[in-house]
């Protein structure tokens, strides 16, 4: 029996990465069935502004094109029906064409479910007797969150200070300096809990926002529809958590190195007597937390971003640019 040609479509980055592991599968009862010949091609073929239908045009075009057999397409982009519920994919089974969803599988274990999800879908369309046209949406809204979570991991937040390098640097200087400065000692002492923490919640606010507004990472609504402006508020959200729990894990290194750095350089007897009052190993921690702070206000703030891919990578709308731009080349 001929192996089946399937075309494996994925949106180019993350989407590749994933679909890349996934050229060597095989039919559930391969003993049974001539096999599967898997080829992967690496192209933009969605668009966050448009419907299903018009993916499935894409890749069916592709399948023609190419002369597969059926054809799946696998994109970072959350997919949405006509009622507004969120889908895991769309299959066409009469034109032998599907579409898979990466956020909404939820971020977790992403390259084994998205390997569970393929191998099905080309199993089911491969049948013999393949049922009419399936959406599979995901429940109301933990649908919603479960997307909402799919797209923040799927932008590797943690990958962040790869476009903050400068900025990190700035910070560390600023932190080392301020580690050893009598004016900060008397500040760490005197400053309550509650100033802490909202100078920590403040500091990493403002970086996150300036970060948004000096990458122009916001996106805007292409029209006045219900559709554009859900799109929106799920890629702002998207950037805002991302940009966030990036910020956060900067801030926990900053604090980390700092700390090392104090308690190797301080001792807790000098410090009290040159401020006339006790100082124990206990207040270099408080110390430590206020100069993360100020250095990661400081240090971010006084530094120009990098136009670093890791930082592009943080708002799905910018890569949303670049899958338009080579698109548009494409068709030209």
């Amino acid at each position: 029996m001929e192996p089946i040609r399937v075309g494996l479509v994925a949106d180019p980055a993350s989407p590749t990465e994933v679909a890349r592991r996934m050229t060597d599968l095989v039919p559930p009862d391969s003993e049974d069935r001539g096999g599967w010949d898997i080829e992967l091609v690496s192209e933009p073929f969605t668009l966050g502004s448009e419907d299903v239908d018009t993916a499935l045009g894409r890749l069916r075009a592709l399948r023609d094109k190419r002369h597969w057999d059926l054809v799946i397409g696998v994109t970072e982009l959350p997919l949405r029906d006509d009622d507004g519920r969120y889908l895991l994919a769309a299959i066409d089974p009469q034109q032998q064409s599907a579409v898979l969803s990466l956020p909404a599988l939820g971020g977790y274990r992403i390259r084994s479910r998205a390997r569970h999800a393929v191998q099905g879908l080309v199993s089911g369309m491969a049948e013999p007797a393949s049922p009419d046209e399936q959406r599979l949406p995901l429940p109301g809204l933990s649908g919603r969150a479960r997307v909402l979570l799919g797209m923040v991991l799927a932008n590797r937040p943690w990958r962040l200070a790869a476009g903050l390098k400068s900025a990190l640097v700035a910070a560390l200087a600023t932190g080392a300096v301020a580690t050893i400065e009598p004016t900060f000692w008397l500040l760490a002492a005197s400053l309550s809990w509650w100033r802490l923490w909202v100078a920590t919640f403040a500091s990493i606010a403002i970086v996150v926002a300036w970060i948004v507004i000096d990458g122009e990472l916001w996106d805007r609504p292409d029209d006045d529809s219900a559709q554009a402006r859900e799109r929106s508020r799920l890629y702002n959200t998207s950037t805002l958590l991302t940009l966030t729990v990036g910020v956060v894990i900067c801030y926990l290194a900053l604090y980390v190195v700092n700390l090392v750095w104090a308690l190797f350089v301080l001792d807790p007897a000098v410090m009290g007597g040159s401020l006339g009052t006790s100082f124990g190993y206990d207040d270099l921690f408080v110390l430590t937390w206020l100069v993360a702070s100020v250095a990661t206000l400081g240090g971010a703030l006084g530094t120009g971003l990098e136009s670093d891919e890791a930082i592009r990578a943080a708002a799905y709308s910018k890569r949303e640019e670049e899958r338009r731009a080579r698109l548009a080349d494409e068709r030209a």
